[in-house]
């Protein structure tokens, strides 16, 4: 009788598999077309990323540069619009071919969690930087008046902030959205609740608008290095260097923590908790 209750007790209390976690170093994956086919997938969601965002950042200038309403043209909400919508609709492609990362702080977080191996990780970070440098040069290539005249949509610190708020800034934006990619994609979740891995891009894409919204003003809004890159790359001004390495360390930083604090508090809490429910069912 107590076995079947503590079988019981299991079943109900987890109807869900946490997938195993991905090898540190797979050598096999590196002899698959499937790892190579979503490194180009990478690539591409990256330039396809950059190309829309960076345009629409210097049209914006433009518009409000000719001596125009200042109300007029897509306005900073428009901007937030268009690096939410690009990842909504970016990740919804390639989640099923590469996981939709398009951001080497969200692969990074995914790596310290044991969501994909070092040379995917290693991979597809290189994939995402070519993938934002190509971008904007197809915008350069396309614009080149407007993008020298408007600063080449390059992440540059703002006057009136100093780089510890900047790199604040970029530690909790990209926490948010790394928080919200792991709340995505778990399995849990996904178990309980059949529709959010249909609708897995729409709050990620949603974290990155309201980022935006929230720091364009600071930093422009990195929470991307391969953005920031791309972007500083071919614009190569000494402005848009200087501060560089907050578009780095800043992402970096919040996607670990946002790692630890889903993997090792909120998933570890559900753990305590089955394994308390278990004890608990023993003594019936």
């Amino acid at each position: 009788m107590t076995k079947d209750v503590v079988d019981q007790g299991s079943f109900s209390s987890k109807d869900y598999h946490d997938p195993p976690p991905a090898a540190f170093i797979d050598v096999k994956e590196l002899t698959t077309w499937s790892f190579y086919r979503a490194v180009i997938a990478e690539f591409i969601a990256t330039l396809l990323f950059l190309y829309i965002t960076v345009l629409t950042v210097i049209g914006y200038k433009s518009q409000i540069n000719k001596g125009d309403d200042p109300c007029g043209g897509v306005g900073v909400l428009g901007i937030a619009w268009a690096f939410g919508g690009m990842i909504f609709v970016l990740v919804y492609c390639t989640a099923g071919i590469s996981g939709g990362h398009i951001n080497p702080a969200v692969t990074f977080g995914l790596f310290l969690a044991r969501k994909v191996s070092l040379p995917r990780a290693i991979m597809f970070m290189v994939a995402q930087c070519l993938g934002a440098i190509c971008g904007v040069a197809l915008v350069k290539a396309f614009h080149k008046t407007y993008y020298d005249t408007y600063g080449g949509g390059a992440n540059e610190l703002a006057q009136g902030y100093n780089k510890g708020t900047g790199l604040g800034a970029e530690i909790i934006g990209t926490f948010v959205l790394v928080y919200t990619v792991f709340s995505a994609i778990d399995p849990k979740r996904n178990a309980r609740d059949s529709h959010v891995p249909v609708l897995a891009p729409l709050p990620i894409g949603f974290a990155v608008f309201m980022v935006h919204l929230a720091t364009i003003p600071i930093t422009g809004t990195g929470i991307n290095p391969a953005r920031s890159l791309g972007a500083a790359v071919v614009y190569n001004k000494e402005k848009a260097w200087d501060d560089q390495w907050i578009f780095w360390v800043g992402p970096f930083t919040g996607a670990a923590i946002a790692a630890f604090y889903h993997q090792f508090i909120l998933r570890a809490g559900a753990v305590k908790a089955l394994g308390s429910f278990r004890s608990s069912s023993t003594h019936v």
